[in-house]
């Protein structure tokens, strides 16, 4: 899967995470040369950075399945298998010898999988399409947004306007 969508640039260039021949380093070269190309326009600079909490558990199946199907052309059988993959999961807890009853799991990922970064990197593929003002650098479930202006009332907006819609 990861060969499909890697030879056919499905992936954002923004997301180091997860893929092959990228990295934090990946992202910390772009990010400094981001800033220092601002300060050679005398631009400032501002960067928020965000760790997406609890993000494996927290993915919508219906709307992973459909962005499978519209962003990715993952149809038919393929499609099924992943759905079925995700939809009918139970987990319990074991706490000083007693089980738990089985809750069915209604949305997140498998963590520890094969697939569990698979899917993740499929679910917040599109995130970079919805910002205006900033730039973002991916690295799995950390996103760093940055901006530059020549005011820090037009800096402060612009993080503010993108995080509203992160």
């Amino acid at each position: 899967i990861y060969k499909f969508l890697n030879d056919n640039s499905l992936l954002s260039k923004h997301q180091s995470g997860f893929r092959p021949k990228h990295s934090t380093l990946t992202i910390l070269i772009q990010m400094c040369d981001t800033l220092y190309e601002n300060m050679d326009n005398g631009q400032l600079s501002g960067v928020v950075f965000l760790d997406i909490r609890k993000v494996f558990d927290s993915i919508d199946h219906t709307i992973l399945l459909q962005k499978m199907n519209d962003q990715f052309g993952i149809k038919n059988v393929e499609l099924d298998w992943f759905k079925s993959y995700l939809t009918n999961r139970e987990q319990a807890c074991i706490v000083n010898g007693a089980m738990s009853s089985p809750k069915t799991i209604v949305c997140g990922v498998p963590q520890g999988s094969i697939l569990g970064p698979l899917l993740f990197l499929l679910y917040i593929n599109d995130l970079p399409e919805c910002l205006e003002k900033t730039s973002p650098h991916l690295y799995a479930d950390d996103t760093q947004i940055s901006t530059s202006a020549k005011t820090i009332e037009e800096l402060t907006e612009n993080l503010n306007n993108d995080l509203k819609k992160v």
